[in-house]
């Protein structure tokens, strides 16, 4: 074998050790809100891109921000309360639309929060 073949094999090693857990009864386990795999890339791209880019220390931070998001909010609700917040900037009745309803209101507020969980969580800086 050559060593490429060496570290592929170690490292699939490690990922392995590392993705083992003991199992819990299930009315034990904590289920995090799982937003999909495309939302979540997106969201550390973005992340990392607005952090100063790619590095182990961003990538593994934004990551982290992320999943604490996830704790504390539903896929939908984040969903929501993302597109209020690109959209609440429109001028005039299109963004009061946005701004306005109480529900867009408390969505916005729970993600100001969420986010700032996870930066204090996660170490963003």
């Amino acid at each position: 074998m050559n060593n490429k073949t060496l570290i592929s094999l170690a490292l699939l090693a490690a990922l392995a050790g590392c993705a083992s857990t003991e199992e819990k009864p299930v009315e034990e386990q904590t289920f995090v809100n799982d937003f999909p795999t495309r939302d979540r890339v997106e969201y550390v791209l973005n992340c990392v891109a607005k952090h100063g880019g790619l590095s182990y220390i961003t990538q593994y931070a934004c990551g982290c921000k992320v999943d604490k998001i996830a704790e504390k909010m539903t896929f939908e609700e984040y969903e929501a309360a993302q597109t209020i917040t690109y959209l609440r900037k429109l001028p005039g009745e299109g963004g009061g639309v946005f701004r306005d309803p109480a529900r867009s209101k408390d969505l916005r507020k729970r993600l100001i929060e969420a986010e700032e969980y996870a930066e204090k969580s996660c170490f963003v800086k």
